[in-house]
């Protein structure tokens, strides 16, 4: 049920069957991508597709692609990953975003070491490892290790919402999309049939303008024959977004340092390095009030960032300080080009820096 409406379940007689599997093995066979997480032939190698797939998740191919060579070349294998300290794995993420993600690598990389480096086979004992959900377990038991499982990631979802004519979101009709893909799946190759649903999304069934006369597997595709196929997948209704207000103080010793202190490990950007200042929430009725020590703090404008479910602005406070100046508790000086800073955190440090302060 959608609000003043009524949807009709999903047709569960789709009429897709191993035949258009077939056919996208043989279109992926010409034109797949060329990704450093893909092997050109032969088994893939579980921790890379497992790396991959985690730090995909809400993220685009172009953005993790220099990260994933980051860390495959920092941190060959799990067992080197395991062994990492948190805040450089923390660190060499800033950036990629939802720093769960981080903490939860960390965590899977640990218990896999633990059994000797060796990944689970399956998706059942994929899913039971730290922070591997459905989907991430479903894509390495299938690219890594040929079980025979229907993979659903956005890309997928999108395109069996065309071929369906799905009335309702994906995300409310799991069973129909599983059941959709799971059709389809040829009688082998899983992993690259779960590889060529993704491309096609990616590459051919896009968001907007999808290339259907190059599709693979057009002919069954009900949105393509009602002729309106960029009405689908049918959107949820948006939740309205919080605003959050803060205020955050930066101050720069002459060796050009600025104070820092590390998050707490769980919630949002858990154990990640911020400067200084209130919680995020109302707007502080008396700013200056948050500041870590007296000093002759100046105004340099204000940040915004958004986050999936909040909208976010801080007013940014600097100030020039004695190297002698005490440090307080948690406080970290440290030069901001080497802090591994997440995004928000860089946005109020090049805030600070932007407008020049009096000399002390």
């Amino acid at each position: 049920m959608m609000r003043g409406r009524t949807i009709a379940a999903p047709d569960a007689d789709h009429g897709l069957g191993s035949g258009e599997g077939e056919a996208l093995l043989a279109w992926y066979d010409r034109h797949r991508r060329t990704l450093p997480w893909r092997t050109a032939a032969g088994a893939a190698d579980p921790y890379r597709v497992w790396l991959s797939e985690v730090m995909l998740q809400q993220t685009t191919v172009a953005a993790v692609i220099p990260y994933f060579a980051a860390f495959t070349t920092r941190w060959p294998t799990v067992s080197d990953l395991a062994a990492a300290p948190d805040e450089d794995v923390m660190s060499a993420w800033a950036g990629l975003g939802y720093y769960a993600r981080a903490r939860n690598l960390l965590a899977c990389a640990r218990a896999v070491a633990a059994r000797g480096g060796t990944f689970p086979t399956t998706r059942e004992e994929l899913r039971a490892l730290p922070g591997v959900g459905e989907y991430t377990s479903g894509a390495v038991a299938a690219i890594a290790f040929g079980e025979r499982v229907p993979v659903v990631d956005g890309n997928v979802e999108r395109v069996v919402a065309r071929l369906l004519a799905l009335p309702v979101p994906p995300k409310s009709a799991k069973a129909a999309v599983s059941a959709a893909v799971e059709a389809m799946l040829p009688a082998t190759r899983p992993g690259d049939f779960a590889q060529a649903m993704m491309d096609l999304g990616a590459t051919i069934c896009t968001p907007r303008n999808p290339l259907c006369a190059l599709c693979p597997i057009a002919d069954p595709c009900r949105a393509r024959r009602e002729g309106e196929p960029t009405r689908y997948p049918v959107k949820a209704e948006k939740k309205a977004r919080k605003i959050w207000h803060g205020v955050s103080f930066v101050p720069v010793r002459p060796d050009g340092t600025v104070l820092f202190r590390r998050r707490p490990p769980r919630g949002l950007l858990g154990g990640m390095l911020e400067v200084f200042g209130s919680a995020w929430g109302a707007a502080p009725a008396i700013p200056l009030d948050h500041a870590p020590f007296d000093a002759t703090w100046h105004a340099q404008g204000a940040i915004s960032h958004g986050f999936t479910h909040a909208e976010l602005s801080i007013d940014v406070y600097a100030a020039n300080v004695a190297p002698a100046i005490a440090t307080p508790e948690g406080g970290l000086w440290m030069d901001p080009e080497a802090a591994g800073l997440p995004t928000v955190m860089r946005k109020v440090v090049v805030r600070a820096l932007a407008e020049p302060m009096p000399r002390l």
